[in-house]
């Protein structure tokens, strides 16, 4: 969990990070405050002393999360949780998300502010929209001295704290207290989740109504705080998120206030959704669970984030006569071509100076390192390194197999970098005349591979050629990938009699091996080849060339298995054995360039 930082404004403590979680106090002194020995603010704890909820607030806070510098773009976020303005869901709706925003590289203010009572307050009315403006206030004119951008202060509130935000969004401007300086209190985006908006009597909420306006309230102060009719050309650009079934908070208040800011042509982007209820924080199951995922490409759209690493796919067109061939994603789902789909490196090596199945990783030195397959009849392969993708070193053969006479070929290189070794270990697939004789086949024309390999630190130097795998049967395409219990090798089943011509799994703990046995197939009824995995998302994706079908697919790894996904992603017309690579935003945006 990120801890809070404590910062005593009026002291004028610097940042500093304190060992456990501390609040901010809003107000030296707070406004038009009724003092009462009788109104004791009350915290509702786990068993294992988590706040849960807070009721009865005497002492309005802000409880601070700072994300990492080097991944934030200085974007806050104040947090209003909900609870009808009686009481606040500060932990599931307030300090859950904070750290939520953390991952995001967004730093998370969560508002703990005053609920509405005649006990405390001179008007009940104003006091949260009160804490609401000076909260803005009070993170902007420290902006400096916490390193956040003044002009990216997000609100944010769920059900009730939605109306204290959207509140906050169209009366930021009202004089509800004397501010102590002239800094404005106006956010620049507002995040609206389940929101209540109106206090009309139709679709408000009927508990936060009364506990905010009182029981029979009417007339003006009900048009005043029912903040879709407040709606002005410069109301702060909204997110939305609304669940149809919500019973509690009806659907209609997030949309009769979208369609406010639409018709006053402020940005806005809703999300309703078919199910989830009222109350769904975070998201609990169904389609609600992913508008987190939804806010986050809002807010990275709206340069709220750092732009996340995107991906780099290489591969090969026809025969690999031109080179190198480079498409991105964003998602990795959807793949673009790269300089108008033209190369990025001509061959100038090998008997052939062909470059087929280009696999390029990133070494412990920074590196791009690429290998790839020079001719369908060679001993060796073709070796570039390269800092950008773009400019790329004086290529070089490396003879692997020229100490084995009767080598047919070598195909389909590959590089695996083990970080705990510093080791970079090549390999690839080979046939030699006269072994494994036991699965030889006519039917492919005499060949009958297994994987080799060879390891170096420098791409200099390299160690001696030893078989890696033999699985019984013939065997290419082998592709490896560090996993938290070890190594997994995604590798081809290239029999065709009985046809196999599928992609399979084996394990081990160590990169040389010994590798298990071949699972199942992961492929389906297709011919598939060239498999590169990478996790995206916390699952594993193989790509693979369904080469006879001349297109790409792939299969995700799940619970239940693997599951193929070819319908949901897009390549690049003519793509051929490629690699799948993580990559930082910025080079993708030089690459694009070109």
């Amino acid at each position: 969990m990120k801890k809070a930082l404590l910062f005593f404004v009026s002291l004028g403590i610097s940042l500093t990070a304190f060992s456990q979680k501390k609040e901010i106090p809003l107000w030296d002194k707070v406004p038009d405050e009724i003092i009462s020995k009788e109104y004791i603010e009350k915290i509702v704890t786990t068993k294992d002393g988590i706040a849960v909820d807070v009721r009865k607030v005497t002492a309005p806070t802000l409880t601070a999360y700072f994300a990492d510098q080097e991944k934030s773009k200085g974007t806050s976020v104040i947090i209003c949780p909900g609870g009808a303005y009686g009481m606040l869901a500060i932990d599931k709706e307030g300090y859950k998300v904070a750290e939520w925003f953390n991952s995001l590289g967004i730093n998370a203010f969560v508002l703990k502010y005053r609920l509405p009572s005649d006990l405390i307050m001179k008007n009940k009315t104003v006091a949260p929209l009160q804490d609401a403006q000076e909260a803005v206030r009070l993170v902007r004119r420290n902006a400096a001295k916490w390193k956040l951008d003044p002009n990216k202060i997000g609100f944010m509130g769920f059900s009730a704290g939605g109306h204290l935000a959207s509140t906050l969004a169209t009366h930021y401007d009202d004089k509800v207290y004397t501010p102590s300086d002239t800094t404005s209190a106006k956010p620049n985006f507002s995040i609206l989740i389940y929101p209540v908006i109106s206090m009309q009597e139709d679709i408000t909420h009927q508990g936060s109504k009364d506990n905010l306006l009182g029981k029979n309230a009417q007339g003006e102060i009900v048009d005043k705080y029912s903040n879709e009719k407040q709606i002005k050309a410069s109301t702060p650009k909204t997110f939305l998120v609304h669940a149809t079934d919500d019973k509690a908070v009806p659907v209609e208040n997030s949309i009769n206030y979208y369609l406010a800011l639409k018709k006053e042509k402020v940005p806005a982007e809703m999300h309703l959704y078919e199910n989830g209820g009222h109350g769904f924080g975070l998201g609990v199951k169904g389609t609600n669970a992913f508008w987190p995922e939804t806010c986050k490409k809002w807010l990275a759209v709206n340069d709220y984030t750092l732009k996340s690493d995107g991906y780099v796919f290489t591969y090969f067109k026809g025969n690999g006569e031109d080179g190198l061939h480079l498409a991105y994603s964003e998602d990795g789902y959807k793949w673009n071509t790269l300089k108008n789909d033209t190369s990025f490196l001509t061959p100038e090596v090998g008997k052939d100076k062909l470059m087929r199945d280009p696999c390029v990783i990133k070494g412990g030195d920074g590196l791009y390192h690429m290998v790839w397959t020079v001719s369908w009849t060679d001993k060796g392969i073709g070796y570039a390194s390269s800092k950008d993708l773009i400019h790329w070193s004086k290529q070089e053969f490396i003879p692997v197999m020229a100490h084995e006479e009767k080598t047919r070929n070598t195909w389909a290189p590959e590089i695996t970098y083990d970080e705990k070794s510093k080791t970079y270990m090549i390999y690839w697939a080979s046939t030699i005349d006269g072994k494994f004789l036991e699965t030889k086949s006519e039917e492919e024309k005499g060949y009958n591979h297994r994987i080799y390999y060879t390891t170096t630190k420098d791409f200099k130097k390299f160690s001696k050629t030893k078989l890696l795998y033999e699985p019984g049967f013939n065997v290419i395409d082998a592709s490896i990938v560090k996993t938290e219990d070890g190594f997994t090798m995604y590798l081809k089943d290239e029999t065709k009699v009985p046809v196999q011509k599928n992609l399979k799994v084996a394990t081990s703990k160590k990169l040389e091996g010994p590798y298990t046995k071949a699972s199942d197939p992961i492929t389906g009824n297709y011919w598939a080849e060239g498999p590169t995995a990478i996790k995206i998302d916390n699952s594993w994706i193989v790509y693979f060339d369904k080469y006879t079908q001349k297109k790409y697919g792939a299969v995700k790894q799940t619970s239940k298995g693997w599951e193929d996904i070819s319908d949901e992603v897009s390549f690049p017309k003519g793509t051929r054995h490629g690699t799948v690579l993580k990559v930082p935003s910025e080079v993708i945006t030089k690459l694009k360039k070109l």
